[in-house]
């Protein structure tokens, strides 16, 4: 499946239904009078909110959505049938903007949620609703209302409980492969991960949603390399795994130029919550590691964790951890 996160959209409900100037027409009833029924509501247009939607595809090839017009109304007060609500499906986390692409309308933080973005048009009149005492036959009647209609941005904002951040190759995907159901594109070579990837990892009957985020370069957030593209996808996490891939040269360079990356697209994401790993510890002898972790240690203040996604056991360490993080 492809991923896209912004799309511009066209809604329209539903008009109403007329009502109707219909006169009572009996043989043996000498003044009828109205019988005119009203019009049916229009259609309105609703988006609701679905967990195990990811991507804005659906809305790639097909950007205009009509919600059913309203029926009219019928001779013998019949009212005419309403149209039919039109229910778009949207991922989790979607974010509904005006057409400016600035005004944000709506944010879908729950499953199943719902936003009426286009209410249906109200049905018109029959010419019984204008009987009166000095009027018995009225020929008056009313046609619908117009149904709304707006051109929308949908934006995703993917949301999961830790994103993991790195820099190209630490190992992102692997981890994600390993810990959950997911099945990433693995490779060696930079930007195997070009689309964030969603996994849900278990343990202790616990559950944690898990973002795979391309990696960051230097000038990510001008755009350089994947760019500013992916980097609002982490904003809705609440923790972040910052991935390190233990063979650089120098480990705390490498942290630095991702944290430094989010912190000039956003200040907020240099507070959330971090957990540091030092991933691909099967690749160097355990002297070399602790002469890094030391070196890392003396100018990060933080816990530092060792893994590897070739070892279960340093999977299922880190696994836990993560839950109980979250939890």
């Amino acid at each position: 499946m492809k991923f896209l996160d912004q799309v511009k959209i066209y809604v329209k409900a539903g008009n109403g239904g007329s009502g109707s100037p219909s006169f009572r027409r009996e043989k043996f009833v000498e003044f009828g009078g109205p019988d005119g029924g009203d019009g049916g509501k229009g259609g309105s247009v609703i988006l609701i909110s679905e967990r195990n939607l990811n991507t804005l595809i659906d809305y790639r090839y097909q950007q205009h959505f009509k919600a059913e017009r309203g029926k009219d109304g019928s001779g013998k007060n019949k009212t005419g049938k309403g149209g039919e609500d039109l229910y778009l499906k949207v991922p989790l986390g979607t974010q509904v903007f005006e057409e400016d692409n600035k005004t944000l309308i709506y944010d879908f933080k729950s499953e199943k949620d719902e936003f009426l973005v286009a209410s249906g048009g109200k049905g018109g009149f029959g010419n019984t609703r204008f009987k009166s005492s000095t009027n018995r036959a009225p020929k008056k009647f009313t046609k619908g209302g117009q149904g709304e209609e707006f051109w929308i941005w949908l934006q995703l904002k993917t949301i999961a409980d830790i994103g993991i951040i790195g820099l190209p190759n630490a190992g992102k995907s692997s981890l994600l492969a390993s810990m959950t159901s997911a099945n990433p594109k693995i490779a060696n070579y930079k930007f195997t991960t070009i689309n964030p990837n969603l996994g849900v990892a278990s343990y202790d009957d616990k559950e944690v949603t898990l973002a795979d985020i391309p990696g960051l370069i230097e000038g990510a957030h001008t755009g350089t390399g994947l760019g500013i593209k992916f980097l609002k996808h982490i904003e809705r996490c609440k923790t972040l795994l910052h991935l390190i891939d233990i063979t650089e040269d120098d480990l705390f360079i490498s942290y630095n130029q991702v944290r430094k990356e989010l912190s000039k697209y956003s200040k907020d994401l240099v507070k959330k919550k971090e957990i540091v790993v030092l991933n691909k510890t099967d690749l160097i002898d355990e002297e070399e590691i602790k002469e890094k972790i030391k070196k890392l240690k003396n100018k990060l203040k933080k816990n530092i964790f060792l893994m590897s996604t070739m070892d279960k056991k340093s999977v299922s360490d880190i696994k836990s951890k993560l839950v109980n993080h979250v939890s």
